[in-house]
């Protein structure tokens, strides 16, 4: 059975603000999706935010893949838990390990192979990235297996990537990020694939971060007041807590393709069986 290594990009300082509002650790939200599609799977953590080492004993290429999760963090503030997590990546990259990342994995991925991120000049994209739309790689691309051409998922982001990295192709974008999901082959026979958006999200994640951010959104402009900001947390909340309510689905929008968990989660499925299936093959 494949044994995955979790890099978290959340200091836990950062954690424990999270955890006030119910919002899971990052562990527990990849462990969920991975196990969806792939019950037995061995899952690791390794906190590189703040800079843990891998248990004694243990090297990169043991794994069959690394997952790089999100991050309240800023690719390009240099601070000592950014750098360490490039200089992880690097590494991860420099091991062969096939690697995936969303929203900060993606963006610590780019910067560690070449590439630019920066704040994105259209805004923050909360909590619904709208007609995600693959372009003509991506529609080629085992990653998308299973999307439709033109799809919403859920995110939470304020940074984009500018420039990806060589070797690297776009495979989904949309009006709010150029770059949606990108893959990447790595010299030595690495990879990494990955999106903007958060396939690991649930709803009611999102609705604790629209209510851990509601001064700021108000304020962005995101909603006119703070009770909209409410209500819409509220109709999260339900949702997340009852999938057949059609009520709210339909007040917000929300596509069946975020309500339902396989479908939500299927870059992950889709990485499981193409990167990490295959290296396990190969190096038994």
């Amino acid at each position: 059975m494949p044994h995955i290594l979790i890099a978290e990009g959340t200091p836990a300082a950062w954690q424990a603000t999270r955890a006030a509002y119910g919002i899971d650790c990052n562990f527990a939200l990849f462990a969920a999706a991975v196990r969806l599609h792939m019950p037995g799977i061995v899952c690791t953590l390794l906190n590189i935010a703040d800079g843990e080492a891998l248990p004694r004993g243990t090297a990169l290429a043991d794994f069959d893949g690394v997952m790089f999760t999100g991050s309240p963090l800023h690719i390009y503030d240099r601070t000592p838990a950014v750098t360490g997590q490039i200089d992880f990546a690097r590494a991860v990259f420099g091991a062969g390990v096939p690697a995936w990342g969303s929203c900060w994995g993606l963006q610590l991925a780019t910067v560690a192979l070449g590439g630019s991120v920066r704040k994105n000049p259209r805004g923050r994209e909360l909590a619904i990235a709208r007609a995600i739309t693959a372009t003509e790689a991506g529609r080629a691309h085992s990653l998308l297996t299973a999307r439709p051409a033109v799809f919403d998922a859920l995110c939470s982001h304020i940074d984009e990537v500018e420039a990806v990295p060589p070797n690297s192709v776009v495979l989904a974008a949309n009006a709010v990020s150029s770059v949606q999901a990108m893959a990447t082959a790595i010299p030595g026979g690495g990879s990494f694939v990955g999106t903007q958006y958060h396939p690991e999200h649930t709803l009611a994640v999102s609705a604790a971060l629209i209510e851990m951010r509601a001064a700021e959104l108000v304020e962005e402009g995101f909603a006119p007041t703070a009770a909209d900001i409410a209500a819409m947390v509220a109709d999260y909340r339900t949702v997340a807590a009852d999938p057949t309510r059609r009520d709210p689905i339909a007040r917000r929008g929300i596509p069946e393709e975020i309500v339902d968990p396989a479908r939500r989660t299927i870059e992950i499925s889709n990485w499981l069986r193409m990167a990490v299936t295959e290296r396990q093959r190969l190096v038994a």
